[in-house]
């Protein structure tokens, strides 16, 4: 392989592996300020003690974050230079304001949280998670405005050859950034949700402290239904933004070859890029693509035929992801809707609950199929028409790129294996403390 292509392999590594950490964040950090919220409200001392075991999942997944976060931002100068030395003037600023205002927050108010419980009263500790929560959203919302500029590049002028800032409002405001926003903080909600109930299951199953996990298995049942649903609503609305701005993406996503109306959406195919077709069509749905990009089944959509070569993404990979995604997706709406109407009977639900501490990772590889699909779609461009990725990697070698390559692999092996071993063993463990109440039965493993 060479530069370039080991320059994005060891790029995705990274990000893949940070990313890992960041969508439960922001999703456990919100649970667990709703929790406390209750604690402080009704002074139930079984949501102190929620608060305070899914917090410590918390703690080890942030620090872990962390890790993972700062060696992804020193890979603009080792590996991408030139791409750093062409938008540093639009890119540098959000990097900076999430850096050094939004991160030191979330980390402060952590630190005031953690240590909080024997000195705060109840409402302003309460406040403290909230205030992590926050900071955590907003840290995440300035890398996503960064990410969403190289996806649609907007308020800047070219000067000298590169681009220059000329409306930070119309950056930061963009509707582009808002829809990826809602739907990268939607889906870190849907993974605490998923992270909090299958863990919950875990213990009902043993039928271990039913009330605690009940409690824990409900709130975030409701948390992760809520966002199910309304990331289908926004993921519809994104992909009718991405006719507008990026027809190529769209037309790989759907694997479309021929402009024109009518536009169908295949429940799947396989699609043959060297010969501009699918060689397999499953399920064609007529103007579902044309009714869902723009409203109406006669509207033209544009296909990969209509692009040149050069200019478009990879379409099997862009296509497959999409397709799985969107089809973890809809089984997340089933199996938190199916989990509502059992809400009341959970304990006596075992198949269903075994069901939910095997879904435990599904939410993760869905966020890892939508960054698939955002960035493998937007290719060949790093800077959408403005600067293609083979143009921005660092003057290195391909056998020095393949070195670091293989040295953050076996790092980053040994940062998840023990990420999962403290998270596992946490989690096996269970609160501390007596119970509120006592369940009976035998423990029963899954």
């Amino acid at each position: 392989m060479d530069t370039v292509m080991l320059s994005r392999l060891q790029f995705a590594v990274a990000t893949y592996f940070h990313f890992l950490f960041v969508p439960l964040t922001l999703g456990l950090s919100l649970l667990i300020a709703i929790m406390e919220t209750i604690y402080a409200v009704r002074g139930d001392e079984e949501y102190k003690a929620m608060a305070r075991f899914w917090g410590k999942l918390f703690l080890i997944n942030f620090v872990m974050g962390v890790v993972t976060g700062l060696t992804l931002e020193f890979q603009f100068g080792t590996n991408w230079s030139r791409y750093s030395r062409y938008v540093g003037d639009i890119f540098g600023p959000l990097l900076a304001i999430e850096a050094t205002v939004t991160f030191f927050l979330e980390s402060t108010f952590i630190a005031v949280w953690a240590f909080g419980w024997k000195r705060l009263s109840p409402k302003v500790h309460a406040l403290a998670i909230w205030l992590v929560a926050l900071a955590s959203s907003m840290s995440a919302v300035w890398i996503l405005i960064a990410n969403s500029w190289m996806q649609n590049p907007v308020g800047f002028a070219v000067k000298n050859g590169r681009p220059v800032l000329s409306d930070f409002m119309a950056v930061v405001t963009q509707g582009y950034a808002m829809l990826t926003i809602f739907h990268t903080l939607a889906g870190g909600y849907i993974v605490a949700g998923f992270f909090v109930m299958g863990i919950s299951a875990y213990h009902l199953l043993r039928r271990q402290r039913e009330s605690f996990f009940l409690k824990s298995f409900r709130i975030a049942l409701v948390f992760a239904l809520v966002f199910s649903i309304l990331e289908v609503v926004e993921g519809h609305m994104h992909g009718a933004g991405l006719a507008l701005k990026q027809p190529a993406k769209l037309a790989s996503l759907e694997a479309h070859w021929n402009t024109g109306p009518n536009a169908p959406v295949f429940i799947l195919a396989v699609p043959d890029p060297e010969n501009d077709r699918n060689s397999i069509e499953i399920g064609p749905i007529p103007g579902a693509l044309s009714l869902l990009a723009f409203h109406t089944p006669f509207a033209t959509v544009t296909g990969l035929k209509d692009i040149p070569k050069d200019l478009r993404p990879p379409v099997t990979p862009t296509f497959l992801s999409f397709r799985l995604m969107v089809m973890l997706g809809m089984l997340f709406l089933l199996l938190t809707i199916t989990g509502f109407f059992l809400r009341n009977r959970l304990p006596s639900c075992r198949p269903y609950l075994r069901v939910m501490v095997y879904a435990i990772p599904l939410p993760y590889i869905a966020c890892a199929l939508g960054w698939t699909v955002t960035e493998v779609g937007r290719q060949p461009w790093i800077v959408y028409g403005l600067m293609k990725t083979a143009d921005a990697v660092s003057p290195v070698s391909s056998s020095q790129v393949a070195a670091s390559l293989a040295a953050f692999t076996i790092v980053y092996t040994l940062l998840g294996i023990a990420a999962f071993t403290l998270i596992a063993r946490q989690a096996r463990k269970g609160p501390e403390g007596p119970p509120k109440t006592q369940s009976s039965g035998q423990e029963e493993g899954i």
